[in-house]
């Protein structure tokens, strides 16, 4: 059961307590830290570089190290394969049709991890948790799992309380890493996952340039982090900055989510 895949990986951590305390002196592992209100993030799923100094909260993939002195967010997939992690998946736990790998449209090296039974979601589990554990022991403060919304892609084989009963799991665990859990998209379910499922803050993509920003900060408040893209900017970027439903954590990023030195890189702030 997933109950007992927690406890053996908690009775893991336990040899190894990395993240026995924080920086506030808390130890109690369900004490988390969301990020900082009006901290100016940085999305480095791309590749890790130096922030600029002014930006304080910064989110990288779990195969990196956080950025030392900003809050730092792990990036997990957590519903849909990575695209060089194919091989880590049993087949079974793969969506197919007609024989073929269900992909997602706009990520086609992304295959949706099959999360319809208990089974299944907790050989899942059972994966991913090793991964929430190593952001832990890497000293993030916070983890975000991606494609919460892949049972839209997965042509009915998935409903959406497969993924939350899912995501419930990944959440008790982060938390008792001491990890903050955000969500990632998804914002028409913001209440349900905020309320039932226990996500403690909001990573929104492009929240501005579909107008669903509120849906966020109406369950979030101001723990909502917004990045928006180049290549998709519906308005002027000043425009952007002065509508009263932009979240105060907002950065514009090229859509590759490039390093620094690279000449399509674009990191910007209100």
């Amino acid at each position: 059961m997933i109950g007992a895949l927690i406890a053996a990986s908690l009775a893991a951590c336990a040899s190894n307590p990395t993240r026995a305390s924080r920086s506030d002196g808390t130890t109690s592992a369900h004490a988390v830290e969301v990020p900082p209100v009006g901290g100016l993030p940085d999305y480095q799923l791309g590749g890790a570089y130096e922030p600029v100094e002014r930006v304080s909260i910064v989110a990288r993939d779990r195969s990196v190290e956080p950025a030392p002195g900003r809050y730092s967010i792990c990036y997990v997939n957590g519903f849909q394969t990575q695209p060089d992690e194919l091989e880590t998946w049993d087949s079974d736990l793969l969506l197919s049709r007609d024989g073929k790998a269900l992909v997602d449209p706009e990520w086609p090296d992304e295959v949706l991890i099959d999360t319809s039974t208990s089974d299944k979601r907790e050989r899942v589990f059972d994966t991913v948790s090793p991964w929430i554990r190593g952001c832990a022991e890497a000293g993030f403060d916070a983890v975000e799992f991606d494609n919460f919304d892949s049972f839209t892609r997965s042509q009915k084989a998935l409903v959406m309380e497969d993924n939350a009963a899912l995501a419930s799991s990944y959440v008790e665990l982060s938390h008792r890493f001491g990890l903050a859990v955000g969500q990632k998209n998804a914002a028409e379910f913001s209440r349900t996952l905020h309320e039932e499922v226990g996500f403690d803050f909001a990573v929104a993509e492009e929240c501005s340039a579909f107008r669903e920003c509120d849906e966020y900060t109406r369950v979030y408040g101001q723990a909502v982090i917004d990045i928006e893209y180049t290549d998709n900017l519906p308005r002027n970027w000043d425009d952007i900055c002065e509508d009263s439903e932009t979240p105060a954590s907002v950065v514009l990023r090229d859509r590759d989510l490039t390093v620094a030195d690279n000449p399509r890189h674009t990191a910007r702030h209100c």
